[in-house]
């Protein structure tokens, strides 16, 4: 058992992890696939069993987060954090933790982004259409398969600004695009006279040419949802272990007792890895969720029978 992959102690011993967050896109699921391994997912369950808190954090809504879990048998209490810690619920459904964003910010912010990539807002409703588009012509490639995924669930408004009125459940704003479009968005956003309204954070796929800035209220993140959790069930920070593999998992990475970047993460993110003392994992297409639950399982074992 490698001890060195869970470095916080107590009293001169490992601290066991408690609370474990996880992210879905290219950490939990393999690259271009919306199913989780067997391996994955029995590690989930074992996890629970021993006692650990599993918890989904991801920038995905509930309503696309929580199909993809089904079936997997995960408790019915097992948290939620969605929309990049804009919302926490568990998997039945309630609602521990909401931060909504300020429909005026939101209006502001489509005259920011205006002409580059696709605009998405989401709002906090159980009914669809849950989502707001003003242009769905500018959805290409992996965006266009979004779409066509969501299909069921965007109401197209234009302007977009008419869909958002005072009295909108707002939580969540996407601007979406290439690369090159979402370097020209982020850099508009952070000269606005408003930026200090709302958080901007990053995920890129260079892969796929994709980036997505991810439009939240002031202070969200999915560190921040984290935190709240934790304190919620009363673990302390070196008990919890977060696992990511992108700019958005970056702050909850930095909070977490125990950090863990998937190898699959980019080389920018893995240079990072030493200075912000994160560990580096097996990739996702070697079950790197499932490598890191066993291990933390082993030394939640290891503290029950007194060997640590």
């Amino acid at each position: 058992m490698d001890f060195s992959l869970f470095p916080h102690k107590r009293n001169g011993f490992e601290a066991p992890i408690r609370l474990v967050a996880i992210d879905m896109d290219g950490t939990l699921l393999p690259d271009f696939s919306t199913v989780v391994s067997d391996r994955n997912r029995r590690a989930l369950r074992e996890a629970q069993e021993a006692g650990i808190v599993v918890a989904i954090a991801t920038g995905r809504r509930q309503a696309f987060t929580a199909p993809l879990l089904e079936g997997i048998g995960l408790r019915a209490d097992t948290p939620l954090i969605t929309s990049n810690g804009a919302v926490t619920r568990d998997f039945s459904g309630l609602r521990y933790d909401v931060t909504r964003l300020n429909p005026a910010t939101a209006r502001a912010l489509c005259r920011v982004t205006e002409g580059l990539g696709l605009l998405v807002f989401t709002l906090d409703k159980a009914t669809r259409p849950d989502l707001i588009v003003e242009d769905i012509a500018r959805a290409r490639g992996t965006l266009a398969k979004w779409v066509e995924s969501n299909k069921h669930s965007i109401a197209v408004v234009k302007p977009i600004e008419d869909a958002l009125g005072d009295e909108v459940d707002l939580i969540q704003g996407m601007a979406a695009g290439t690369i090159r479009e979402m370097i020209e968005a982020e850099q508009r956003l952070k000269d606005c006279d408003f930026a200090g309204e709302f958080e901007c954070i990053r995920t890129a796929y260079p892969g796929n040419d994709l980036s997505i800035l991810d439009l939240l209220p002031k202070g969200v993140s999915k560190s921040s949802a984290l935190a709240r959790l934790a304190a919620r069930l009363g673990f302390a920070q070196e008990e919890t272990m977060a696992i990511g593999d992108n700019w958005n998992d970056e702050t909850m990475l930095d909070w977490a007792g125990t950090g863990v970047l998937m190898g699959n993460a980019t080389s920018e993110l893995r240079m990072l890895a030493p200075e912000r003392g994160w560990h580096v994992g097996p990739t996702n297409k070697e079950d790197g969720v499932a490598v890191m639950l066993e291990r933390a399982m082993a030394v939640l074992a290891a503290a029950g029978s007194g060997r640590v």
